[in-house]
């Protein structure tokens, strides 16, 4: 009875976090903890993981709300049974969680608000004041960190960046196409005299613009996973809106998960590029990962002045000093290449890693990606004239 009351509590910890665990995940987490035993940590871990979870992208969550919820690994039943009172913000001081996500979820329920005062002057001011906080609360939600954000700050801002415009600018294509003004297209013009005589209607023509292709490598390495996470419903929108999108992840191995984002839905196309990653949270290759990319996907996806963004801390565990060489071809064959760095956020950024400082000499820019404000800017900065970032290294 005890087993189940606890597994209960925890399962409300995963929902307040954001996670979806309903009655039947709880019945088989006690199931499961029942078939493994109590002896040992880990084994509850993975237990109630296998039954809770069905994405990669809530594990971190769920390691998060488990290490907060059972802290003594000496005696599992004690603590369970010592943690329920923490749930309702009684009981004993104790550290907080690692995420303000976790911090909600252990956090004692806050006091429901004062009813709204009645009188004719109410609706407009509470609606003046609504206003004021939307605006205050989207301006903060654009410059806050992935990694720092809360579970209702998480959920908007993967919305939010569903909606962002393309970091590319349109191209000039030699293909013409009819406009309002312009270029008097001859042959449209002769056309149409010809189908009317007596009328003379000039046909305008113009040059045709595109955006050109976008070509993602995405790190989903331990140390980027969570704002890789965010970073693939930046991609997802910007497929659903511009077909010529290509996105590839990488931690061990090169994954390709184009046909994953162009699902509709936003959930579905994520958790089908989880269930063809397998990676996810492992260690970092990245000279191994551009080399693959190299030989069998550049010539198929980098025609039409395909512009790359490389999204990656840089953090390479790669050996033989193979990275600068891949990163160095890669240069050659892309349009334009862009490394956009989550450790960039650190004022006084400095380049001492190696993984960092052999790519840094073949990228064209280099710019943070934290937050939804570098996201949203990244348009903005590639209209800017280009400084080349090998520059930091001296």
């Amino acid at each position: 009875m005890l087993l189940a009351e606890n597994i209960t509590h925890f399962s409300r910890v995963l929902r307040t976090a954001g996670l979806q665990v309903g009655p039947d995940r709880v019945l088989a987490g006690i199931a499961a903890v029942e078939a493994v035993g109590l002896n040992r940590r880990e084994d509850v871990r993975a237990a109630l993981g296998a039954v809770m979870l069905d994405r990669h992208e809530q594990q971190v969550i769920f390691d998060a709300a488990f290490g907060a919820f059972f802290r003594d690994p000496k005696l599992l039943e004690q603590l369970m049974y010592a943690l329920l009172p923490k749930i309702s913000g009684r009981g004993e001081k104790h550290r907080p969680p690692r995420n303000n996500r976790m911090a909600e979820a252990l956090a004692a329920p806050r006091a429901p608000p004062p009813p709204p005062p009645t009188g004719p002057q109410t609706a407009k001011e509470e609606l003046q004041f609504e206003t004021t906080f939307t605006f205050s609360d989207r301006e903060r939600l654009q410059r806050a960190d992935f990694e720092t954000m809360t579970a209702d700050e998480y959920t908007l801002a993967k919305a939010l960046a569903e909606r962002l415009p393309p970091p590319v600018l349109p191209v000039r294509l030699r293909r013409h196409e009819a406009a309002a003004g312009g270029r008097i297209d001859l042959r449209r013009t002769l056309q149409a005299m010809a189908r009317q005589p007596h009328t003379l209607q000039p046909a305008y023509t113009c040059a045709g613009q595109a955006l050109p292709p976008i070509v993602v490598l995405l790190d989903i390495s331990g140390s980027m996973e969570r704002y890789a996470r965010l970073f693939l419903h930046y991609v997802h929108g910007l497929t659903r809106r511009h077909l010529r999108v290509h996105t590839f992840t990488f931690g061990t191995r090169l994954t390709n998960i184009t046909r994953c984002l162009r699902h509709r839905d936003p959930d579905v196309a994520l958790k089908l590029a989880d269930e063809q990653v397998k990676d996810w949270k492992g260690g970092t290759r990245i000279a191994t990962a551009l080399q693959a990319f190299n030989h069998t996907w550049a010539r198929r996806v980098l025609g039409g002045n395909a512009a790359v963004l490389l999204v990656t801390d840089g953090l390479d565990h790669d050996e033989g000093g193979q990275l600068s060489h891949a990163a160095a071809q890669l240069h050659r064959m892309a349009h334009q290449l862009v490394w956009l760095n989550p450790l960039l956020r650190f004022e006084g950024f400095q380049p001492l890693a190696g993984g960092v400082r052999a790519l840094l000499p073949h990228v064209d820019r280099f710019l943070p990606m934290h937050n939804l404000a570098s996201l949203a800017d990244l348009a903005r900065a590639l209209r800017a004239p280009a400084v080349r970032p090998s520059t930091l290294m001296h």
